[in-house]
C-alpha cells in the first residue's frame, strides 16, 4: 500500500510538471529527432560528355569508404543518376564510367553536413 501511494505521488508530480511545463524540456528535442528517424542523404547529378550533353548508360559508382561496399546505378537517357538512403557518418566516393573512359572521383565528406549533394559527372 505504502509502494503504491509513493508510485501515485511520482506519477502526480510527474503530471503537474508537464502540465506546468517544466522538467520534459530538455528532453524534447531529443524526443523529436527520435520521432523522424536518422537523417539520410541524398547524391544525384547528370553524367555529361565534354560538350556538355548527357550521356545514357553509362554506370555511376558510389563507394563506401569504410566498408568499400559499391553501389551503382545507370543514368538514364537525360543523363540523371541518384542514389537515396546513405548514412551520414560515411565518407563516399563517386564516378562514372562508359566503355573504357571514366570521370574524374569525386568526394563526400561525413564531416560535411549537408543531406543532398548534386554532382554532374564529366567523362570526356
Amino acid at each position: 500500500m505504502n509502494a503504491a501511494r509513493t508510485a501515485r505521488r511520482i506519477i502526480l508530480t510527474f503530471a503537474l510538471l508537464a502540465a506546468c511545463g517544466f522538467g520534459l524540456q530538455p528532453f524534447a528535442p531529443r524526443l523529436m529527432a527520435q520521432d523522424r528517424g536518422p537523417v539520410q542523404r541524398i547524391v544525384e547529378g547528370k553524367v555529361l560528355d565534354k560538350s556538355g550533353a548527357a550521356i545514357k548508360g553509362a554506370i555511376v559508382y558510389l563507394k563506401d569508404d569504410r566498408s568499400a561496399q559499391v553501389r551503382s546505378a545507370i543514368s538514364l537517357e537525360d543523363g540523371s543518376y541518384r542514389f537515396v538512403q546513405l548514412t551520414q557518418n560515411t565518407d563516399y566516393e563517386l564516378w562514372a564510367q562508359i566503355d573504357s573512359k571514366r570521370s574524374k572521383t569525386r568526394s563526400i565528406s561525413s564531416f560535411d553536413s549537408r543531406n543532398n549533394f548534386t554532382f554532374n559527372l564529366q567523362i570526356d
